[in-house]
């Protein structure tokens, strides 16, 4: 370990991973600060009206429908996500073209733009389907966009449980579909909780691809009918730029949202690492 320490590339290495992140927690606690100086003093109750007017540019509208997105995107995305990852690690033969040609299409998948999935959702589900500007084309939309990030981590995760602990459930007489069940995904369950985790902090920040299939009519809404979640809302009103102070105090609404769902996943993520 000595010599190790005292090679100049380990010592470089280690700084750097230091500095690497020392700038990350700098630069969360900078988003943090900004949002909290900017937004808190333009917090009042006529924010949190239950109807929008231009008088009182109320958030809770888009803050219910905000939630109503999330947990429905999680709805379709989480069982289809888990299951295509229980097809490629454990039914799927590994090392086949097929497995590594879905692979690389989710890989690309997750690094496509925003906004080209908000065209796409728009011309698929609101123009082909007549779905028009409605949650449940934002949903849809939002479900293909995060699918490929949480098929991945499921993925990551159930390959990362030893091959040992299958042979040993096959050896007691279960059968691979008990096995995925009682063995495999109990084990792979925290990991697939951090892909819930991340597919839920792109769906609350999303902006661009609901603006083309969910549109930002302001209000309480259905999945049929159109309306604007926080990110949007806040979008809304700062390109009206008449509202600017209600603007701001979105921001911190938004990051106590994000980190409050964040906590719950965690918190079941570490009940499920202690059983």
């Amino acid at each position: 370990m000595k010599k190790t320490n005292r090679h100049l590339g380990s010592r470089v290495l280690r700084w750097l991973t230091w500095l690497s992140a020392g700038l990350t927690a700098l630069t969360l606690l900078a988003v943090l600060a900004y949002a909290l100086v900017r937004g808190l003093p333009n917090l009042r109750p006529s924010l949190f009206a239950w109807h929008y007017t231009s008088k009182n540019a109320s958030m809770l509208p888009a803050l219910i429908n905000t939630v109503t997105v999330t947990l429905c995107t999680l709805l379709l995305a989480v069982p289809l996500g888990v299951s295509g990852a229980i097809w490629l690690s454990e039914y799927a033969p590994r090392g086949s073209r097929l497995v590594a040609l879905v692979r690389l299409t989710a890989e690309t998948l997750a690094g496509v733009p925003s906004i080209v999935y908000g065209l796409f959702g728009f011309l698929l589900f609101n123009v082909t389907l007549h779905l028009s500007y409605s949650l449940l084309s934002g949903v849809l939309t939002l479900t293909i966009m995060v699918l490929p990030t949480v098929l991945r981590t499921a993925e990551e995760a159930m390959l990362a449980v030893p091959d040992l602990w299958r042979e040993g459930s096959f050896g007691l007489g279960a059968g691979r579909l008990r096995t995925v069940l009682r063995i495999v995904l109990p084990a792979a369950a925290p990991g697939i909780l951090s892909g819930v985790v991340l597919a839920i902090g792109r769906i609350v920040g999303e902006t661009a691809a609901l603006i083309f299939t969910a549109g930002t009519a302001a209000g309480v809404a259905s999945l049929l009918t159109s309306g604007r979640t926080l990110s949007v809302h806040m979008y809304a009103l700062l390109s009206e730029g008449m509202y600017m102070d209600q603007a701001n105090a979105v921001a911190p609404v938004l990051l106590a949202l994000v980190i409050g769902l964040n906590a719950l996943s965690r918190r079941a993520e570490g009940r499920l690492k202690n059983r």
